[in-house]
């Protein structure tokens, strides 16, 4: 019996030792680089091009009505913001392709929009909800978390770039 009882606890011991980190991206933590097919089919789209902007990382659905309110709210932030500065760059998680593009066609953005069908990186980055967007400073370290999306998010969301963009990446 206390062989057994002496197993057990080594064997917890030993998978909690060397079972892997968790992979969360939380604030503070650097994004990970990912290059994606476009959804337009203009090419990749490649997080680690933005290195030195302030970038809003958007994890969307064609499927998620939230997402697709919130496209005309962040491409209207978008415009309000010089290009060499800010930048969004967001992910569509659609197994589809066809779903994702026939929802850009009805709500054209000026922001590119990668396709990840598999859902490799909302694993990665562990989203619980959609959307979730990640602000990331222009070292491409996560500064703030936003999850859902409701009328007048926009009023927060403003207030968080901006502070990215006075402190300067620091």
């Amino acid at each position: 019996m206390r062989s057994r009882l002496y197993f057990a606890v080594l064997t917890t011991f030993l998978l909690a030792a060397f079972a892997p980190a968790a992979l969360a991206v939380e604030v503070g933590q650097r994004a990970p680089k990912f290059s994606l097919s476009a959804v337009d089919g203009s090419g990749k789209v490649d997080l680690g091009a933005y290195r030195g902007k302030v970038v809003y990382l958007d994890f969307w659905a064609s499927w998620c009505p939230p997402c697709r309110k919130a496209m005309p709210a962040i491409e209207k932030i978008r415009k309000e913001y010089s290009p060499d500065e800010f930048a969004v760059v967001a992910v569509n998680v659609d197994s589809s392709l066809k779903k994702a593009q026939k929802v850009l066609a009805k709500t054209p953005v000026g922001y590119v929009s990668g396709s990840d069908p598999k859902g490799m990186l909302p694993k990665r980055y562990e989203v619980k909800t959609m959307p979730t967007s990640y602000l990331l400073d222009r070292n491409g370290v996560v500064r703030y978390v936003h999850e859902g999306f409701r009328r007048g998010d926009e009023k927060e969301l403003r207030k968080e770039i901006d502070k990215l963009l006075r402190k300067g990446g620091k």
